[in-house]
């Protein structure tokens, strides 16, 4: 199906054939019942990229069917937020008559939020110059009389940012307001309202945990900031320089004081918990200091490498965030040796399609 033609009077039956997938998928590890949390049907995304095909005079975005292969034009887009749907049109109807901004266009990304925000990509098979940066901040200027907007130029080995290359999200979880930096081409959760559900279940799930927290693949704190209220500290660990900085940022930006980052992987810090390699990155904190009695994965569709997944096991409390329920299953079927799985939920942060977002709290078994 194209994501152009749902149809939400759909929605509550493909949920429930996910929901009926995953009891049984999850059958043999004896699962609690499981949480089942909605999306809305329509304007879930707060991303969304296009394709752009110039034909004569004319410049649409464009999509590719996955059966076909065959592309196809986007006027609306109704996963997307309302606000990415609206600067679509604007956007494009500005570039059609100008051509400079539009020459060798090949591809726009949009990444909103719930504040109004939008930053906009525009990514070219041609060097951006003087010419192209006085065109598109007249753009620029005429697309912020209506909305809160930013521009952004990519080709190769260029980046030119018109004013700022990142948005402040505000989200209300478990009544508390917290403001995230969202930068652009850096990984944020899709779906706005369904990540609140899923941090507040993660929050709710481990509300009587003790000790510290310790979280891998954390991003720019999605669930590191808000989860800090269950913890005495947070030691929290990511490899991009780009969400290590916006976690930074969200940290004072939140006036969170028991939270530590620390930029490495997984795999980095295994080795340095187990005092195999000495990094500089880690001078002036001691692990040992820390009481990390609960731990927090959200790794990537491979799931947890095995020397992570053997770390892991060793934590009273496992909180793990899957996008990808068959490496999530395979991960299972160690943690299940030594942990027992008392919370299980479904996040549907990509309705219509056959994506599942999961999470499971393990607890370690007497």
């Amino acid at each position: 199906m194209r994501q152009t033609d749902i149809n939400a009077k759909d929605y509550p039956n493909q949920l429930q054939n996910k929901v009926e997938f995953l009891s049984q998928y999850f059958a043999a590890f004896a699962m609690p019942t499981l949480d089942v949390y909605a999306s809305e049907p329509l304007h879930y995304r707060m991303r969304a990229e296009f394709r752009v095909w110039h034909e004569g005079d004319n410049l649409y975005h464009i999509m590719f069917d996955q059966e076909t292969k065959q592309k196809y034009q986007v006027e609306a887009f109704p996963p997307a937020s309302q606000l990415i749907n609206q600067v679509m049109a604007d956007l494009i109807h500005l570039l059609k008559n100008n051509e400079i901004a539009r020459r060798k266009l090949f591809q726009i990304d949009y990444l909103s939020s719930l504040s109004g925000e939008i930053v906009v990509s525009l990514l070219y098979h041609k060097t951006l110059d003087e010419n192209w940066t006085a065109e598109m901040q007249s753009i620029l200027t005429e697309l912020r009389k209506q909305y809160k907007i930013d521009l952004i130029g990519r080709a190769k080995n260029q980046k030119i940012v018109l004013d700022k290359d990142f948005l402040l999200e505000s989200l209300t979880i478990k009544g508390r307001d917290y403001q995230f930096k969202h930068i652009e081409n850096s990984f944020t959760q899709p779906n706005a309202r369904v990540n609140i559900k899923m941090i507040e279940w993660a929050i709710d799930a481990t509300k009587d945990c003790h000790g510290d927290l310790l979280e891998l693949y954390c991003g720019l704190g999605n669930f590191t900031l808000p989860m800090a209220q269950n913890f005495k500290r947070v030691l929290a660990t990511e490899i991009a320089k780009s969400s290590v900085a916006a976690a930074q940022f969200n940290i004072a930006t939140n006036h969170i004081d028991n939270v530590t980052i620390l930029r490495m992987s997984s795999e980095e810090f295994v080795e340095a918990q187990q005092q195999k390699r000495q990094f500089r990155r880690l001078e002036g904190i001691n692990l040992s200091e820390y009481d990390c009695q609960t731990i927090l994965v959200d790794p990537p569709r491979s799931g947890l490498d095995d020397e992570t997944l053997h770390m892991v096991k060793e934590y009273a409390n496992i909180v793990y965030i899957s996008c990808n329920p068959e490496t999530l299953k395979d991960n299972l079927v160690t943690l299940s040796l030594t942990h027992e799985v008392s919370r299980f939920a479904l996040f549907d942060q990509f309705p219509y399609t056959h994506h599942s977002e999961c999470g499971v709290f393990l607890r370690k078994k007497p």
